[in-house]
This record gives C-alpha cells, structure tokens and sequence, in this order.
C-alpha cells in the first residue's frame, strides 16, 4: 500500500533526493570535482530518498528524528567532501 501524504517524512524525503541530484549535477558543473564514485552515492541517497518518502508514514516520531540525524549527517558529509575536492584542486592549480 502507498500512502504519501504531507507529512515531515515527504518534506524530508524530496529534500534529500533534491540535494542528492545537486550532488550528481555536480557532474556537469564542476567535471573535475566529480568522481565516479558519485554515482553510487547519488543511486543510494535517491533509494534511501524514496524508501522515506513512501514508507515515512509508519515512522514513529523517535524514528523519525534519527533519520533525520542521519540525512543531515550524509549531507554534512557531502559538503565536506566537495569542500575538500575544491582545496586540492586548488592546491594542484598552485604547483
């Protein structure tokens, strides 16, 4: 059975599948930030994504404030590591 409905779960949910497309965009923005290993990752966060926005609706609120810990996690972690791709590329430039 699917129920989406408006619930914090969605808003959640298709934040995290926006970021993670951000996340593959990066792709055709910055070529030489991306990696491949960035596809696997964007493929992982859009099924995590959907897994939430589908299911979220069983999630106590417990639940759901430890997914939200760990979406904000992976996206910390995210942003640190284009944040670091942009430093050595940086620092390669220099040499």
């Amino acid at each position: 059975m699917l129920n989406i409905i408006l619930e914090p779960t969605l808003i959640l949910g298709l934040l995290f599948a926006t970021l993670m497309m951000l996340f593959y965009s990066l792709r055709y923005s910055e070529p030489d930030l991306a990696t491949d290993w960035d596809i696997f990752v964007t493929a992982l966060g859009l099924v995590y994504s959907t897994i939430i926005i589908i299911h979220g609706w069983r999630l106590d609120p417990i639940l759901l404030f430890s997914q939200m810990l760990v979406i904000f996690i992976s996206i910390s972690f995210c942003w640190i590591l284009v944040r670091q791709r942009k430093i050595i590329q940086r620092l390669l430039e220099k040499q």
